[in-house]
């Protein structure tokens, strides 16, 4: 079930990540909601970070009571003082953090000739100034342990840019290279950092996509999987790569698409290299 709230605790000593304390951004919906789900299912304590706080405290009294330990707390993570205020509640409810999952981000259209630079600052500012705030900031209790996993949610648009996008797809692939230099700057000192880019994914924001003919359809069909993923899908990943499963996978970066990125040259006419029609 998408983003579903039961608890299956089949899963949890293969993860390792029981009473884990795991931080995620954007918890709200979505996939941030999946991934708490996800991290529940595993056993771990959470604490849920979103602007929008009743859809956070939803999140958070929909796991309660399946019995998880779960906080909602209120945060922007582009203000950096309302970071360390979530940071320092987290401590003051968990003692610590162990696990990061950098997923809060900001979709706004606009071509690079008309975006103003106020938009052009909002967008970098949530997507990726504020990844850069949540790794200080939970990042420092880590390093003093000398343990813990940040995992940042990116898109396949860190590898192609969108037109009339000017700005997601920059602060996206920024993402990308803030987790490999955090990785190279904190993994000698038992901090791993790895990335995630999402690809087709059937979320809120994007719900009305997929109601508009056959735009499913044709969406699919340009993935390998010729389906489109769901929240649970990115989830997943995110589990593994917080878990001491993934102990040696440090700086890497993991499209979940359904294979996309590999369909690329179908898109190129190939006379004589067509796929046969069937019937």
């Amino acid at each position: 079930m998408t983003n579903q709230v039961a608890r299956d605790h089949t899963a949890s000593h293969w993860l390792g990540l029981e009473s884990s304390v795991c931080v995620v951004t954007g918890a709200a919906g979505g996939i941030g909601r999946a991934i708490a789900s996800t991290f529940a299912d595993a056993g771990a304590r959470l604490a849920l970070l979103d602007r929008d706080e009743a859809g956070c405290h939803e999140t958070a009294e929909a796991l309660r009571a399946s019995g998880v330990d779960a906080v909602a707390i209120a945060c922007d993570i582009s203000d950096a003082a309302s970071v360390n205020r979530a940071c320092e509640q987290t401590q003051r409810k968990f003692r610590h953090a162990d696990v990061l999952v950098n997923n809060a981000g900001l979709l706004r259209a606009g071509g690079i000739e008309d975006i103003g630079l106020d938009a052009w600052n909002a967008m970098l500012a949530v997507n990726l100034t504020g990844y850069m705030l949540c790794a200080q900031a939970f990042g420092r209790g880590m390093l003093a342990r000398g343990a813990g996993s940040i995992v940042h949610v990116a898109s396949v648009a860190a590898h192609h840019p969108q037109t009339w996008s000017g700005a997601y797809s920059p602060s996206k692939a920024g993402i990308s290279m803030l987790s490999r230099q955090i990785a190279a700057e904190w993994g000698p000192r038992g901090v791993r950092s790895n990335t995630i880019c999402p690809g087709m994914i059937r979320t809120p924001l994007s719900r009305a996509f997929y109601e508009q003919g056959d735009v499913e359809a044709r969406r699919s069909a340009m993935t390998a999987s010729r389906r489109i993923g769901e929240p649970r899908d990115i989830a997943e990943v995110a589990a593994f790569l917080s878990s001491h499963r993934a102990a040696y996978v440090n700086g890497a970066e993991i499209a979940v698409d359904g294979g996309f990125e590999c369909m690329l040259m179908d898109l190129v006419p190939r006379p004589g290299f067509e796929a046969p029609r069937t019937a």
